[in-house]
């Protein structure tokens, strides 16, 4: 990835949540369609003006007993000092008679890609943006059903959202630090609204800036080395929060909070792998999670994960 940049050579990645597995696309193969891409500032997707099917939508999450027991382990580990953010996620099954390049094609999102035959995701998170030099990411930490009397007020002061959103957004500011220089909180607790055939959500996000140092210039991949895995899908102090996450998750991620971005020669735009849908052996899986700190009520987490079980498709 550094070459390409220091080329100044336009590719797509995507990095998988444990770093181990690194797919890099060229342009060519970009146009060849080797995946489906809709970002903000590329895709390679043609719509016909489709009208959205009478859809099927079933998903099988797992049972509240068996969410407890990592749910448990996670908070053993925050009251013995471990960690104060887990983000604990679970894999649901889900029915529906959409495929997976249907799926891409509805769904409405800021970015969407498609590995043929393996995953699809639709992702309202940015991670890093890379414009002119400067850095940019955009943690999004809170979400609650949007229908909800007051729902913008309950969220941004809801304690637990709250700490949760605080802790990653000095994470980050921290994290940015080690490649960029003045960083600063330009925006703070910001509210997006997110529209679903199954429920609207709001999300609480907040934007980080700093100047890349010197020393990282045209280094897509070394920046990139630096500041994962994502905060806002890992939990702090990220090593430890890491190991937890090993041993109390009982799946494997894989690419499901992974990184994925575009760099087109000259500034780079990338985002979290979350709203994610995989394929294994012809079922279905849907990914989602949230994060735990101490102040985190079981029945509330289980439902914030089925919460986000949804396709944006209206």
């Amino acid at each position: 990835m550094d070459e390409l940049s220091e080329k100044k050579e336009p590719f797509f990645f995507l990095i998988n949540f444990l770093m181990n597995e690194v797919r890099i696309f060229t342009k060519s193969e970009i146009e060849n369609e080797a995946l489906l891409i809709d970002f903000p500032n590329i895709t390679n997707v043609n719509y016909q003006h489709a009208t959205i099917p009478d859809f099927v939508w079933k998903s099988f999450p797992e049972t509240l007993e068996d969410y407890k027991k990592g749910f448990d382990r996670v908070q053993e580990n925050i009251r013995k000092g471990n960690s104060y953010l887990t983000n604990y996620t679970t894999k649901t099954k889900i029915e529906t008679n959409l495929s997976l390049e249907a799926i891409f094609r509805l769904s409405k999102a800021k970015y969407k890609a498609l590995v043929p035959d393996e995953f699809v995701f639709f992702s309202p998170e940015t991670f890093v943006e890379i414009v002119d030099n400067k850095i940019f990411t955009h943690p999004m930490k809170g979400t609650i059903d949007a229908e909800i009397d007051n729902a913008e007020n309950i969220l941004r002061n809801d304690p637990k959202e709250k700490a949760e959103h605080y802790t990653v957004v000095d994470l980050l500011r921290n994290d940015l630090s080690m490649v960029a220089d003045n960083v600063q909180v330009k925006e703070f607790q910001r509210i997006d609204y997110i529209k679903t055939k199954q429920k609207n959500l709001l999300a609480m996000s907040s934007e980080i800036e700093g100047e890349i140092k010197p020393e990282f210039n045209n280094k897509i991949g070394t920046i990139l080395q630096k500041l994962l895995p994502a905060g806002s899908i890992l939990g702090a102090p990220k090593p430890k929060t890491l190991e937890i996450i090993l041993e109390a998750e009982q799946y494997e991620r894989g690419f499901y909070t992974g990184i994925a971005g575009y760099f087109d020669g000259k500034n780079l735009d990338s985002c979290v792998m979350i709203r994610f849908i995989e394929k294994e052996n012809d079922q279905l899986l849907f990914k989602s999670g949230g994060g735990i700190t101490h102040q985190s009520d079981l029945i509330s987490e289980y439902e914030e994960m089925k919460n986000k079980i949804y396709v944006p498709i209206y």
